[in-house]
């Protein structure tokens, strides 16, 4: 099978490049210049991953809302946000949108072709249905599956972003021990974390739990140190 993958990025060369090494890899390739030409190209077509600049143009946050406009036809699309913008706010901005990584330039395009197809076997297991053979650990209620990266409460599927996933298999590690920022930067696996980055995840994390059970409470905040997965009640 041959995916399909979408680069939108403005600068010709960088836009070359990640075509060139990515048609060598066997993907099939199509690459747009502006927002409004991906968009509608993609309105008729969805890719099986979309690689996303934010500056496009003149457009300072045409990415963000390229992301927002895809993820509404196609909740399940992995977005790649590759982007000189590294400061904290726009990297929560980028994953609080759903996108499943945020990337810095410049990189290496052996990483950036590493990274794709990474994401895209995780599409492909998440895609699949859970077979016997793949067990999930449970905690009271809550199911991990960490071959597809999918967390159920109470037998519901919870949308979470890679990154919440991760923080979320962080804490239920040890359930009812805390973990340390530090140890929840790390999980992350991500560049540029910092408390407050974690503490804007367990927000989003906490509504997410909430909006499929109201009475929701097991991430117990450790004041100055960090979080722990809570027992039920």
């Amino acid at each position: 099978m041959s995916y399909q993958i979408a680069i939108v990025e403005d600068d010709p060369d960088q836009r070359h490049n990640y075509a060139m090494a990515l048609e060598k890899q066997g993907y099939t390739v199509s690459a747009y210049a502006d927002r409004g030409s991906a968009r509608e190209a993609m309105s008729s077509a969805m890719p099986d991953l979309v690689v996303l600049d934010i500056i496009l143009g003149h457009e300072i946050d045409a990415g963000f809302q390229l992301c927002r406009e895809l993820l509404a036809i196609d909740p399940s699309l992995p977005v790649l946000f590759l982007t000189e913008r590294v400061d904290e706010i726009d990297k929560i901005s980028g994953l609080r949108l759903g996108a499943w990584d945020y990337q810095p330039k410049p990189v290496s395009l052996a990483f950036l072709v590493e990274r794709i197809a990474s994401l895209l076997r995780l599409r492909a297991l998440r895609d699949e249905p859970i077979p016997a053979t793949r067990p999930a650990q449970a905690t009271g209620h809550l199911s991990i599956d960490a071959d597809a990266m999918q967390v159920h409460w109470r037998q519901q599927l919870l949308e979470l972003t890679i990154t919440e996933f991760r923080l979320i298999a962080a804490l239920v590690r040890r359930p009812g021990y805390p973990v340390a920022y530090e140890a929840l930067m790390q999980a992350t696996i991500q560049q540029y974390v910092t408390r407050n980055t974690i503490n804007t995840h367990m927000r989003n994390i906490r509504r997410k739990f909430c909006a499929l059970d109201s009475a929701f409470a097991c991430i117990g905040n450790e004041y100055g140190h960090g979080y722990r997965w809570l027992k039920e009640s």
